[in-house]
């Protein structure tokens, strides 16, 4: 039977489609191509501010997609479109989870964070709730490429055969000569040879100009990983990650020099004599039992707050008429978050830049409350109704000195709630444990670290107490409705302690672990009633509610100096009557009366009169300095002094935990 003109025409045009894309240069040039768009995706979906892919940031996206990829141009071309194919999808996925691990972190994935990848089971509902349909995009390559796939089948299926049953444009002798042989490969070498140079050239060359010029020191003294994206770009970011985890695990281990332990020693010295105050309330609370409540992305935005004349929080409302409030308290976590809010809390160190300090150095000495109350007699237990592996809580909270850890196995899961145990049950039973269980002595120290507040946020509807009026349906609506229940929770745990007389001799703390990861400022300004400045979305992002409730004490007290999780336990220690001298806590004592200077993870820091947010470039020019009386931007000069203190001790916790420094600095406290 003949083929119609149309037959003919279509075949003709999808041969020379066909003959196109399987040039080994243009699917090459295709595929750097996609490759650069997702990386702009990626990019436009971080919506960090300061933050703009200029020129030499695509090209440098470019050079690291061909310093990945130049090896396929020595391949012949069936092998050079499998390899091409296979980065594709590796690469996008990459991306992708990046993307999605950014909107609830605001970080990138690391090296440390893959060893906490069986922790990603656990957060199904939290994944999936950072999903968006415009993902699809992303993946928009992968349907193209099915639909040239039936093409070329089609193509095949309808092309004229010759008489050896070959289609036509196989019909070529498949029998170069060797010289002929040899040209290619030696040409596919060049090309190789020549992506590889052009790589190195477009990615490092711009990336030596900005390390030499306004980003000069940030490979030295790096402290935010969205500083060193904005340099290296998403893929020079992971394999500078790769570099500085094999530099630290791999070969021989650095070690902390005779001078550099001698200047931390000093260092912490004189932090310790600016930071003891012997003040009336110094041991005041001698003896008191400790309790110590860690809330899940508790923020304090909320404090004080109503929506359709309902108090958002009305029990930590009432507890602040009576009790100690700290309002600029600020969580000081990274990519850890949980864990890192409850090591600096209970470690009064830095968490890192990378991963958690409960996975990568559970093995390290650290200075712990727990463990410096258990030498003073106290029974220390820490209370969180989840796997006990979870954050490796299971070997961290030994370490730290917890004579038990009360973990989801110990719990009776009688208000299934979210991840685990509804927190009204888990703050019940966690009480009923301390006060009868023959192996709590009394006095005693308690941490609990409640769940149920934890992204993102979907209480069932038997749970819902609160009218989130026009936010009903929304996450935030869902985040309000979660730290109500927790609220009420709080307020049956501190009726309870009342009934059975423990409210009279104990301690109790309660804080927020980090933010919440709703980064969309319009809900903040609808429910706050006001539009809100950079300045104001930091303190919104970053603070978090601590209230100290003091035995005997019922004034109100307000401090609205700046705080941090790194101040608490050493102002515990001081209203115990314990002195920090021998140990090394880097937070302030807030109970000194002394002025405070208080350090984000960031390099961000806040004093009494100063808040200086830095940028994304890690340059300190480059950051905004705000006045906290105007709330105005004054000269960058003002924040100096604050931020050369912020960057040291942001070092010394850093080579602390490189170094194992504390347990380096007690070996050379015990020498001769």
């Amino acid at each position: 039977m003949s083929r119609g003109p149309f037959t003919r025409s279509s075949s003709s045009i999808t041969s020379r489609i066909v003959t196109i894309v399987r040039s080994r240069y243009i699917g090459y040039i295709l595929f750097l191509g996609i490759m650069l768009a997702k990386l702009m995706f990626l990019h436009s979906g971080l919506h960090a501010p300061n933050i703009d892919m200029n020129r030499l940031d695509k090209l440098i996206a470019l050079g690291s997609v061909m310093l990945l990829s130049f090896w396929v141009l020595w391949l012949p071309r069936r092998g050079q479109t499998i390899a091409l194919i296979i980065i594709n999808v590796l690469l996008t996925l990459l991306i992708y989870s990046d993307i999605v691990y950014y909107r609830y972190f605001q970080d990138f994935i690391t090296v440390p964070v893959l060893f906490q990848a069986g922790q990603m089971d656990a957060l199904g509902g939290s994944i999936f709730a950072l999903l968006r349909p415009s993902d699809l995009y992303l993946f928009a390559d992968w349907l193209l490429f099915l639909i040239y796939t039936i093409c070329v089948v089609l193509f095949r299926r309808n092309t004229p055969t010759s008489n050896n049953g070959q289609p036509s444009y196989h019909a070529r002798t498949s029998h170069s000569r060797p010289s002929s042989r040899l040209m290619r490969e030696l040409k596919r070498s060049v090309n190789g040879v020549i992506a590889l140079v052009l790589g190195c050239i477009l990615t490092f060359g711009p990336i030596h100009s900005y390390a030499t010029t306004w980003a000069k020191g940030l490979f030295t003294g790096n402290w935010w990983s969205l500083a060193m994206y904005n340099v290296t770009g998403l893929i020079g970011f992971h394999g500078y990650d790769i570099y500085l985890y094999a530099k630290d695990h791999l070969g021989p281990q650095p070690e902390l020099s005779q001078k550099e332990a001698s200047s931390m020693k000093l260092w912490f010295n004189e932090l310790n004599a600016e930071q003891s105050a012997l003040n009336d309330s110094f041991g005041k609370y001698s003896g008191s039992n400790i309790v110590v409540i860690q809330a899940e992305a508790f923020m304090n935005f909320v404090v004080g707050r109503s929506i359709n004349g309902q108090e958002v929080t009305p029990n930590l409302n009432a507890l602040i008429k009576e009790n100690t409030y700290f309002s600029n308290y600020y969580h000081q976590t990274s990519q850890g978050r949980t864990s890192d809010a409850d090591f600096a809390t209970n470690g009064s160190l830095y968490p890192l830049v990378s991963g958690s300090v409960f996975v990568r150095y559970p093995d390290h000495q650290f200075d712990t409350l727990p463990a410096i109350l258990k030498s003073k007699g106290y029974s220390t237990n820490a209370f969180h109704a989840y796997e006990g592996s979870f954050w490796n809580r299971q070997i961290m909270y030994k370490a730290m000195g917890y004579d038990h850890f009360y973990s989801k196995k110990d719990f009776k899961i009688d208000e299934p709630l979210g991840w685990s145990l509804g927190d009204k049950s888990f703050l019940r039973q966690s009480l009923n444990i301390m006060d009868s269980s023959e192996s709590i002595q009394k006095p005693f120290y308690s941490f609990l670290t409640t769940l149920s507040s934890h992204h993102p946020y979907s209480l069932p509807a038997a749970k819902q107490g609160l009218d989130a009026g026009e936010f009903k349906g929304t996450i935030f609506g869902d985040y309000l409705q979660a730290v109500h229940y927790t609220d009420e929770a709080l307020g049956e745990l501190v009726s309870d302690m009342k009934q059975r007389g423990l409210w009279d001799n104990t301690i109790l703390a309660f804080y927020g672990d980090h933010d919440n990861s709703i980064q969309d400022t319009s809900y903040y300004e609808q429910f706050l009633g006001k539009s809100l400045s950079k300045l104001d979305m930091h303190q919104i992002m970053h603070q978090v509610p601590l209230l100290i409730h003091l035995p005997g004490n019922n004034t109100s007290v307000i401090d609205s100096n700046p705080a941090g999780q790194l101040d608490l336990t050493p102002s515990l220690l001081h209203l115990l009557g314990i002195s920090q001298d021998p140990y090394y806590l880097m937070g302030n004592n807030l109970f000194s009366g002394k002025e405070r200077l208080v350090t984000l993870r960031t390099g961000a820091f806040a004093d009494a009169n100063r808040s200086y947010l830095p940028s994304e470039n890690g340059q300190f020019n480059s950051g905004i300095c705000y006045s906290l009386d105007s709330r105005e931007a004054i000269d960058v000069a003002g924040c100096s002094t604050g931020f050369e203190t912020s960057k040291q001790r942001l070092q010394i916790s850093d080579d602390i935990m490189k170094y194992d420094g504390i347990k380096m600095l007690r070996k050379e406290e015990s020498a001769p």
